[in-house]
């Protein structure tokens, strides 16, 4: 499936050299992940973020309120249809706790999913900066090795940073 933006990369100017000037191919993860998506999984999600409000708290209060008032015949015995101890609002209350636990598991594996996606996406993005820096150095005539050296040492002393909690004395040459 293309895009607009992939017809727009098919007739690009060419750079100076003559050859088709790189576009950076970076991909958005909620665009990635909606197309991933189903209509089932839209509708876990919807049922899920609802079931997480307080309007969902506020129907059940009414809900079982009125419930109770009238089968305890406030409203005439004529309309009492499940009395004490309310067997069949514990029946319908009980099933809807199994499709609303079905549906919180469901929403919680494409949050799975989701991050997952987000974390190779992350890494994608890390790769292709560190070849185009890898790249950018040679082309500065650094050493990629001692870069990585002092990188290293860096995150060395980062961590022993985190890791004991105490900042280490600042060093103008540090990075």
């Amino acid at each position: 499936m293309s895009s607009p933006a992939d017809a727009h990369d098919q007739h690009r100017r060419p750079g100076a050299d003559g050859r088709p000037r790189p576009r950076a191919r970076i991909r958005n993860e909620r665009v990635v992940f909606t197309r991933m998506s189903s209509s089932q999984d839209r509708a876990a999600d919807l049922i899920t973020s609802f079931a997480g409000s307080l309007p969902f708290v506020y129907l059940h209060a009414v809900w079982f309120s009125g419930w109770i008032l009238l089968n305890e015949g406030v409203f005439g015995d004529a309309a009492v249809f499940d009395r004490y101890p309310f067997g069949l609002l514990t029946m319908i209350v009980s099933l809807e706790a199994i499709f609303l636990s079905t549906f919180v598991m469901v929403s919680q594996n494409r949050a799975d999913t989701r991050q997952n996606l987000r974390a190779d996406l992350d890494f994608e993005t890390n790769v292709r900066s560190e070849v185009w820096s890898v790249h950018i150095g040679r082309a500065l005539g650094l050493d990629p090795e001692e870069i990585e050296r002092h990188v290293q040492e860096i995150v060395t002393r980062a961590r022993a940073e985190i890791s004991s909690g105490h900042p280490a004395p600042q060093d103008p040459d540090r990075f």
